[in-house]
């Protein structure tokens, strides 16, 4: 199938690149550095605003606002600049319809973005391996010199007693008398009690045989009869699991509390690199036009 054209010869096609990569490497650098910039005096700004004293300083919902806002500002602000300053640079196109100079002006902004986006996550991607490559040695050093205490350890760990103090639970089962010494040292059985309600806050329930002498210990030291210790020592007991599944309750409300922070300020970072998308392609047709109506004096 032919074709025809007015003057008999095709249209002359360029045997360059539409893509003036200079102009695309300025503006990304450029709205790299006025990024860091920028997040370096907004860094500096949020310290200002806080304070560890209650009366003082800005609450935690307006620093998060604050931190959003000057996000959005950011973006704005350093890929208007760059997708702007990467319109004016790049080489006038002749013979393009003008629809087209517009397409290849929005893509200019557009790869300015781009290109500072996967810059940017590169070196925090580095970053981040590097951090996670120390950790992982740190914790394969640890590993191997306390591997062969790690069960005991992690179950000490949630009452906070460590090693020795399942040690000397295991001691103290050694060493019970059969009948208390009313007459013994009051911190020593209170240290005893202590870490024997630990350990079974630890395994969920007190052993039946754990339960038999605390009471006897508890009677020995306060003169109860052992009824009355009884009830005491159940009583005892209920109150510090009640406070157990309380300091659970609140550790997992305050990490739903952190996922739904980190939640909200990732959906408002990714808002925010679209914004700084649009604006870097839309400087950039504004660019282009200023530079295609500058002409020689």
């Amino acid at each position: 199938m032919s074709h025809s054209y007015a003057d008999g010869l095709p249209p002359r096609e360029s045997a360059l690149s539409a893509v003036s990569w200079a102009a695309v490497f300025a503006g990304a650098v450029i709205a790299a550095a006025l990024s860091l910039a920028l997040l370096a005096g907004g860094t500096g700004l949020g310290f200002l605003s806080v304070s560890p004293w209650g009366d003082e300083g800005m609450s935690a919902p307006a620093v998060g606002i604050g931190i959003i806002g000057w996000m959005l500002f950011t973006q704005i602000v350093a890929y208007g600049i760059g997708g702007y300053v990467a319109g004016r640079l790049r080489t006038k196109w002749v013979d393009v319809h003008s629809d087209e100079v517009y397409f290849r002006d929005t893509a200019h902004g557009f790869l300015v973005w781009a290109l500072s986006a996967v810059v940017s996550a590169a070196l925090l991607g580095s970053a981040i391996a590097s951090v996670a490559s120390g950790a992982a040695r740190a914790g394969a050093a640890m590993a191997g010199t306390a591997g062969t205490v790690a069960t005991a350890a992690a179950a000490a760990g949630a009452s906070g007693g460590g090693l020795d103090q399942v040690t000397d639970y295991f001691t103290d089962t050694l060493m019970r008398s059969e009948r208390p010494d009313a007459s013994g040292d009051p911190d020593t059985a209170r240290g005893e009690v202590g870490r024997i309600v630990a350990m079974s806050l630890t395994r969920g329930e007190m052993t039946p045989e754990d339960r038999d002498y605390v009471i006897k210990v508890v009677a020995a030291q306060t003169g109860l009869e052992p009824a009355v210790a009884q009830r005491r020592v159940e009583q005892a007991i209920a109150n510090a699991k009640k406070a157990a599944e309380d300091a659970k309750v609140k550790a997992k409300q305050a990490a739903d509390a952190a996922r739904k922070a980190a939640a909200a300020f990732a959906l408002w970072g990714f808002a925010s690199m679209l914004i700084g998308a649009f604006v870097a392609s839309l400087a950039a047709t504004w660019g282009g036009r200023r530079r295609d109506t500058v002409h020689r004096v």
